[in-house]
């Protein structure tokens, strides 16, 4: 091989090592801290980038993206002595890698440490209750802190939420008891509030339907009412209308009479002291006698209150239903009326008898 080959091949080597470690890439949202013999230098930015070989030197890559730091639970106690364990998680971004890479030496340790003497602080001031329902609060006040000891990093804390929030397994116990209870009570206030309403509809519906049965039973009454006096308006109309005689009403009266007692539940029947004057009213009918009465038989009134066991009189005589007796109400109506057709039967005969002539010397032999 010629001897000046050999020379230039090892130039050539050479210069391709020297372009070639002084050339550096950077992806995007990535940042290159360059130090040139041990002294920070530059941060490269992405593209194609060009450093001097062997002088510099690439110290630290950073993602300059919005990253999500989960950290393991932490046991925090309450104000009320309680120890529960907090879970969070942290959305961080790069704002300076110099800053990130030089004057902190892990800034993921320095927010983990950071955050748990934080939550410890902001715990310590709230008792278990009060830490379970102010989660909005406990985010609030850690992100405060938390952005502004890591300014100076060169990091930006954007967010920062509590995961999870364990207490002890006894006030786990104890929360769903008091949790079930609420709940039980609630049910029973509930079921008695819809009992109560029920209750109250049900007396509305009661009250409703009572009122509707009444006015339907008042206005059926009226109308009952309103259709009796109609019927004896024009019943007083056509007697008056007719000029009905006394006589003739005194006749239906006396017609009248066996229906009184005509029901099965009746156990007395009363005769009204007017049966003496509708007989004789009905016995003049039949004859000029003034002072006609009734027959010599005995009177429907005493034979009714002789069956009765001299049974005390006002305004009538009064047929009491007694089981020895031989006369029952209904037996007393009928006597009564046969009594009352035999008077009038009779007062009919002495009538006819007295309008017809005598003939002389009748049932005696010529």
């Amino acid at each position: 091989m010629d001897p000046v080959v050999i020379p230039i091949l090892v130039a050539a080597i050479v210069v391709v090592f020297l372009v070639a470690s002084s050339v550096r890439i950077v992806p995007q949202a990535r940042r290159y801290n360059i130090e040139r013999f041990g002294r920070y230098r530059r941060t490269l930015q992405p593209g194609l980038n060009l450093v001097l070989p062997v002088a510099d030197r690439v110290n630290t890559k950073l993602d300059v993206r919005e990253q999500v730091y989960s950290s393991q639970p932490k046991p925090v106690i309450t104000e009320d002595n309680l120890v529960v364990n907090i879970d969070t998680v942290l959305y961080y971004q790069i704002t300076d890698p110099r800053a990130a890479a030089y004057e902190v030496a892990d800034y993921l340790q320095a927010i983990d440490q950071l955050t748990v003497t934080t939550l410890r602080n902001v715990i310590g001031s709230m008792d278990l209750e009060e830490t379970l329902t102010s989660r909005e609060e406990i985010n609030t006040r850690l992100r405060t802190v938390l952005d502004d000891a890591t300014g100076k990093w060169g990091i930006r804390v954007n967010r920062v939420e509590i995961k999870a929030i364990d207490p002890p397994n006894t006030i786990k116990e104890a929360m769903e008891k008091q949790m079930r209870a609420e709940r039980d009570k609630r049910a029973a206030i509930l079921h008695a509030e819809g009992e109560r309403q029920a209750k109250i509809l049900t007396a509305e519906g009661t009250k409703q339907k009572d009122i509707l049965e009444a006015q339907g039973t008042q206005q059926a009454m009226i109308l009952r009412a309103d259709g009796e006096a109609k019927a004896v308006e024009r019943v007083f109309q056509a007697v008056h209308r007719n000029n009905a005689d006394p006589k003739i009403l005194a006749y239906k009266y006396l017609e009248t009479l066996p229906h009184l007692a005509s029901s099965d539940n009746n156990t007395f029947w009363v005769i009204p002291g007017e049966l003496t004057e509708a007989v004789r009213a009905v016995t003049s009918a039949f004859g000029d006698h003034s002072t006609v009465g009734l027959p010599e038989t005995t009177p429907p009134a005493e034979t009714a209150t002789a069956a009765a066991d001299d049974t005390p009189v006002e305004g009538g005589a009064e047929l009491a239903a007694d089981p020895p007796l031989s006369l029952n109400a209904a037996a007393a109506a009928d006597e009564v009326a046969k009594q009352a057709a035999a008077a009038v039967s009779d007062a009919k005969a002495e009538a006819e008898a007295a309008r017809s002539p005598q003939v002389p010397g009748r049932g005696q032999k010529g």
